[in-house]
């Protein structure tokens, strides 16, 4: 069955009017108000989100311009139960040591000893040829013998002159004149001068001869005492001049012979540290070579006098060497057994400020501010330092302080020696670390305390 459409209804259309679809003037200003609340609390939001970014920039900031100090309190000369130890660089000398060089001019025959060899005291270390010293030797024993012969001649010219005057002398008077006695006196009286004289030519050529035999023993040189040679300076062949020590005249050392069963070490000490350096004071040797050893010296005595060029005191020990493990010439570290001073305070070297106004400081006070103090030092000991005057055992010395550390300026304390009213600011201080991953990071630009929040988003 086929409807029918009412006739009194309207036909629809395809668009209808839109007066029908628009919204009132209410609800628009409804949500434009709502519009504008979300704008302004983005707005808010922004802001306060800035201000606590640059609020936690300048926070860090401000962290970061403290400087962090470690602090030790200063040390006693009776907390060290073996004493103070004063460290300083020696030389290590033999007991005794000499120098050998030619006394004749020649050549070198032969050499007995190389280096490192043990000696005897008189032993031949090397001979020397001397040909011009055996021919003058010769020439010199030839004249000798020529002088003695010439004085047996004077000598039997005088005896029979004495035997001539003294039978004129003794004639019965008037057998002979008084003038041919006076004359047989003087003729006696010549042959003893004569005679005089050839023993005087006798006694110059002996000594000629006895200097040259004297020579002829230096064609040997020898060991002067049990050791071991050091130096060879010298070969076959070589020619060799006389001369030695400082009139050598350019004339080299032969050999060099040592005496190493004991040895002597020699160190400069500063004039400030020699106060308690005296004869029997121990010391502890190391040498580089052998680093785990320990040798045991003595000081056997000092110069007694100031070097006014360096300002030390030159002091001697005396080292034994049974095994010869010591060296001449061998750099030694000095370990000397100070006796510790009670009264004392010793601090790290690293602790010292040298500025223009003197030696100084830096403390930690009350307040967790710097504080720059004068201070007298004593003895050095290498790592620390002996303070006469200008510390108390309570200060906080701080070590290894910055080097623009200024008087009152404000610190951090990362490691109270003990001090109960400086535990807040450590635990403050781990506590602001352990809040940040990287504590010497600055908190990120747009990335307030929120952002760990939205990260987990």
């Amino acid at each position: 069955m086929i409807e029918t459409q009412d006739a009194t209804k309207p036909l629809p259309t395809a668009r209808e009017p839109e007066s029908q679809h628009s919204l009132s003037p209410a609800k628009l200003r409804r949500i434009g108000l709502i519009a504008a609340a979300i704008a302004l609390l983005i707005a808010i939001v922004g802001i306060v989100d800035r201000e606590l970014n640059e609020r936690a920039v300048a926070r860090w900031t401000e962290e970061q311009a403290i400087p962090s100090v470690s602090v030790v309190l200063p040390g006693r000369g009776e907390s060290t139960a073996s004493g103070a130890v004063l460290e300083l660089p020696g030389n290590i000398a033999a007991w005794y040591e000499a120098s050998i060089y030619g006394r004749v001019n020649g050549y070198l025959k032969k050499w007995y000893f190389d280096y490192g060899a043990h000696v005897k005291k008189g032993q031949v270390l090397a001979t020397i040829e001397t040909p011009d010293l055996d021919a003058q030797y010769a020439a010199a024993r030839a004249d000798l013998d020529a002088a003695r012969a010439k004085a047996n001649v004077a000598k039997a010219s005088m005896e029979f002159a004495k035997t001539t005057y003294d039978r004129w002398r003794d004639s019965p008077k008037g057998v002979v004149s008084v003038q041919e006695t006076e004359s047989k006196k003087a003729d006696y009286a010549t042959g003893l001068a004569g005679y005089d004289a050839a023993l005087a030519g006798v006694k110059s050529d002996e000594g000629v001869v006895n200097r040259l035999k004297a020579l002829e023993q230096f064609k040997n040189l020898v060991a002067p005492f049990d050791g071991v040679v050091t130096v060879r300076n010298t070969d076959i062949g070589d020619l060799i001049n006389a001369g030695g020590g400082s009139g050598a005249g350019g004339a080299p050392v032969l050999f060099k012979v040592a005496d190493v069963h004991e040895m002597r070490v020699y160190v400069q000490v500063p004039q400030a540290m020699s106060g308690g350096i005296a004869p029997g004071v121990t010391a502890d040797l190391t040498v580089p070579q052998f680093p785990e050893r320990t040798f045991k010296a003595t000081v056997a005595t000092t110069a007694r006098a100031i070097d006014p060029t360096a300002r030390t005191l030159l002091v001697e020990l005396y080292a034994d060497n049974p095994d010869g493990v010591l060296q001449p010439g061998t750099y030694a570290q000095v370990h000397f057994n100070m006796k510790a001073n009670p009264n004392i305070l010793t601090i790290p070297a690293t602790a010292l400020i040298f500025q223009q106004a003197g030696m100084q400081v830096a403390v930690v006070g009350p307040d967790n501010r710097a504080e720059l103090k004068m201070v007298t030092l004593g003895r050095n000991f290498g790592s620390d330092v002996e303070v006469l005057k200008g510390l108390s055992p309570s200060d906080r010395v701080i070590n290894s302080p910055p080097d623009s550390l200024s008087q009152g300026e404000q610190v951090s304390v990362v490691n109270p020696p003990g001090d109960s009213a400086s535990g807040g600011d450590l635990a403050s201080t781990s506590s602001a670390i352990a809040g940040s991953s990287d504590p010497g990071a600055p908190p990120a630009a747009g990335k307030p305390a929120t952002a760990s929040r939205n990260a987990g988003h």
